[in-house]
């Protein structure tokens, strides 16, 4: 998660608006990635993709889950180490109840209303 952070940092100092997608169960980690990435409190967003462990536990095309609870996989999120929700995330979709679709359009959404990138320009960019 460290290592992200830096490279993301790298990214943002550069004037690149950037997303990584990671699972990270602990909140001292992610807040760890987000003072280390942050000049000011614009500088990082906290997208929380939420999708409860049944749901998971049923989209599981590898048997990751079944392994786990089987007792297979040692330190499994969810199952057998957990996993710390974020508190205050800028950015929350739940995914049992959202399409891919609609929580893009969330996501955009907001850093269109936040002023991160143009209305305009990102009706643009989806039309492509």
């Amino acid at each position: 998660i460290r290592r992200i952070g830096e490279v993301a940092k790298l990214f943002r100092d550069a004037g690149i608006i950037n997303l990584t997608a990671f699972i990270s169960p602990y909140r001292q980690d992610r807040d760890m990635a987000r003072n280390l990435s942050q000049r000011d409190e614009n500088d990082f967003l906290e997208v929380f993709v939420d999708a409860p462990l049944d749901v998971c536990e049923q989209r599981d095309p590898k048997g990751l889950y079944k392994k786990a609870r089987a007792g297979s996989i040692p330190n499994f999120t969810g199952i057998s180490a957990p996993y710390e929700a974020p508190e205050y995330p800028e950015i929350h979709i739940r995914t049992d109840e959202t399409s891919i679709e609609q929580g893009v359009d969330q996501i955009v959404a907001y850093l269109i209303e936040h002023g991160y990138i143009d209305a305009g320009l990102a009706e643009k960019s989806r039309a492509t």
